[in-house]
This record gives C-alpha cells, sequence and structure tokens, in this order.
C-alpha cells in the first residue's frame, strides 16, 4: 500500500502593507545569543524574526540588542521594562509595516531572492480579521441533543418487555 501524502499550496511571502501578528514561539540560545521570534498573521502565514545578541567575540551586539529593546516593548507595550524573560513574547500582537528586499543571491549573483523585512512596529491587542483555523483542529464536540425515537415517545412496560 502506497502512503498518501498531503501537499500544501507552497511557500509564499507576506504580502507587503500592514499585518498583525502574533508571537507563537520565542527560541533563544543563550550561549550563542541567538534569538528566533516565530510569528503568524491572521490567515496562517509566518515570520520568524532573528536577532544576534552576542558578536562573533561573545560580547553583546549593541545594533542588535537596541533592535531586540524596541521589539520587545512594542510587543509587550512597556517602554519602561529594562529585562524581561523571553517567553513573556509569546501570545502578544504586534501590527508591522511589511517589506519586501530583493538581494542577489550568494551563490548565483544572477538569481534575485526576496525576503520580507518588517518596517514600523507597533502594539495592539489582536488580529483585526479572525484566525485561520488550526491546522489540525481538534474535533469540536457537537451539542448535545435529545434523541427521539418512536419507542421512547410511549412510555416503557418493562413487564411486556421482559415478557411477563
Amino acid at each position: 500500500m502506497m502512503a498518501k501524502i498531503g501537499l500544501t499550496e507552497g511557500f509564499t511571502l507576506i504580502p507587503e502593507g500592514t499585518h498583525v501578528f502574533q508571537i507563537v514561539d520565542v527560541n533563544y540560545k543563550e550561549d550563542f545569543g541567538k534569538m528566533e521570534i516565530i510569528m503568524q498573521t491572521a490567515s496562517g502565514q509566518k515570520h520568524t524574526e532573528r536577532f544576534s545578541l552576542l558578536d562573533k567575540q561573545g560580547k553583546p551586539n549593541q545594533g542588535a540588542l537596541n533592535a531586540f529593546s524596541y521589539f520587545a516593548k512594542q510587543a509587550l507595550n512597556d517602554f519602561s521594562l529594562t529585562e524581561i524573560d523571553h517567553d513573556d513574547l509569546v501570545g502578544h500582537y504586534l501590527r508591522c509595516v511589511v517589506e519586501h528586499e530583493e538581494v542577489p543571491s550568494n551563490k548565483n549573483p544572477d538569481k534575485i531572492l526576496k525576503f520580507v523585512r518588517l518596517g514600523k512596529k507597533e502594539s495592539c491587542d489582536g488580529f483585526e480579521e479572525a484566525p485561520a483555523p488550526k491546522e489540525n483542529p481538534e474535533p469540536e464536540e457537537a451539542p448535545k441533543q435529545e434523541k427521539a425515537s418512536k419507542v421512547t415517545k410511549q412510555p416503557l412496560d418493562l413487564d411486556k418487555l421482559l415478557g411477563l
């Protein structure tokens, strides 16, 4: 028997314009100073913001720290913060301007690659449109309805049923 593998519509860039993103996961490798913030639009498109908080010598990368600090303070809507736990970001929303950046490929200079860059960022309370359904939704429990049948509508005669 052959296994069937479902196919997707493929990778598509998030269109340019203003979009609301929810932060769905944060991966931080403290030893290397690498942070990945996985964000998702209401339609389910994902984007990952990456920050290298340490330079190659293992010293703080001030530019990346400044960019991350601004990002985190916007996401948490609190500019008085002096430190956070990276997991505090999960579940928060940002409204961002998506721009596409075109750069030549390192492997093939004739090939142009497009990348999503997040411009202006501001905090927000949630999606402006309904979120996309989950990829593997759990089946919803059907509302309980009383089952009516001809047998249950009439009084039940146990004596007759048991042959007494």
